[in-house]
């Protein structure tokens, strides 16, 4: 069994990556960019390639899903880059191959707002794909960029998941129906990339828990056991959204960018800006096997258990990072 978590955005530090080793994670797919354009992500991947340098016997750079074998093998991380956000291509199709060879494997369409190619989930309307967003999603579709739409809305998840050749993932949200989180996922919307090949990856970011910081373990399995018998327990995944160790200007620079003068707040308040506290079973990263715990407790297989936990993961990244054949 491989332990994938795909999708962090941590305070990067030896100690981390050595709560990761703790934890047994073969593969965590890391958040490079937010509102980043290209030089400024570029500068993020030279600061992970001194990581590289300095932690050889912790982590690894992940470019395919053989270096998940690779590292589990030689008890390291693999990660893997990818953007909340299509700044990083700027307004330049010719920029998603040039960042696939520098090793992002995932990159969301929206992250909230309207941008060039989708509509993010805190637009008041939803008008899909634009004309961009489609080249772009094809050109990602060719070299092995995966679509992300955690943070998009309806109806563009729902034109992104028909419209590409190939699957795509929410990597970190939770059902609506479960806990109605403005960026959790009704339905429709889980069925629509679901029933395309896609995949879902839990998240554990408390505003998308039901009762949040206080949520129990056998609730959030149990929850993940409901969405397997609605769209089978194979396109299932953990996408923490783990965010440790961040102060809280980094949730300021998350929600606000450069986009606004003003403070937005997310799924948080004016009372609560920051980032809440995690479940008490979910400290960090060592914290992982827990969750497998967990999934045995209401009933799924091992087999069940081992997919949801990354086998599901590294199949769908064995399939979908390298070039269309």
């Amino acid at each position: 069994m491989y332990r994938i978590d795909n999708l962090q955005y941590a305070n990067w530090s030896e100690k981390i990556f050595r709560q990761m080793r703790e934890g047994g994670l073969d593969a965590v797919h890391v958040t490079i960019a937010y509102h980043e354009n290209f030089r400024e992500t570029v500068l993020n991947m030279e600061q992970w390639n001194r990581w590289f340098e300095l932690f050889p016997d912790l982590i690894l750079k992940g470019r395919w899903a053989s270096d998940i074998q690779l590292a589990h093998e030689t008890g390291r991380t693999a990660i893997f880059f990818g953007f909340q956000n299509p700044s990083p291509i700027e307004d330049d199709i010719g920029l998603v191959q040039v960042l696939h060879d520098l090793g992002a494997r995932f990159m969301q369409l929206t992250y909230n707002n309207q941008s060039l190619l989708a509509t993010g989930c805190y637009e008041a309307e939803d008008t899909g794909l634009t004309r961009m967003g489609k080249q772009v999603v094809r050109e990602m579709n060719r070299v092995g960029l995966v679509v992300d739409m955690s943070h998009s809305a309806d109806r563009s998840t729902i034109e992104a998941a028909d419209f590409s050749e190939r699957p795509i993932a929410i990597t970190h949200a939770n059902p609506h129906t479960w806990q109605p989180a403005l960026r959790n996922k009704r339905d429709d919307v889980i069925r629509a990339v679901t029933s395309n090949g896609g995949m879902l990856g839990f998240s554990l970011y408390p505003h998308h828990l039901k009762d949040k910081s206080a949520c129990t373990l056998e609730s959030f399995c149990q929850m993940i056991a409901d969405t397997a018998a609605k769209f089978g327990a194979e396109h299932l995944g953990i996408g923490s959204d783990l965010c440790q160790d961040q102060p809280d200007s980094v949730v300021e620079w998350m929600r606000v960018g450069r986009w606004t003068k003003e403070i937005d707040y997310g799924e948080g308040s004016a009372a609560a800006p920051g980032f809440p506290p995690m479940p008490d079973w979910y400290q960090d990263n060592r914290h992982f096997g827990n969750i497998a715990q967990g999934l045995a407790d209401v009933g799924f297989s091992t087999a069940e258990t081992e997919g949801i936990m990354g086998d599901n993961w590294y199949r769908f990244f064995e399939q979908n990072f390298g070039p269309t054949p």
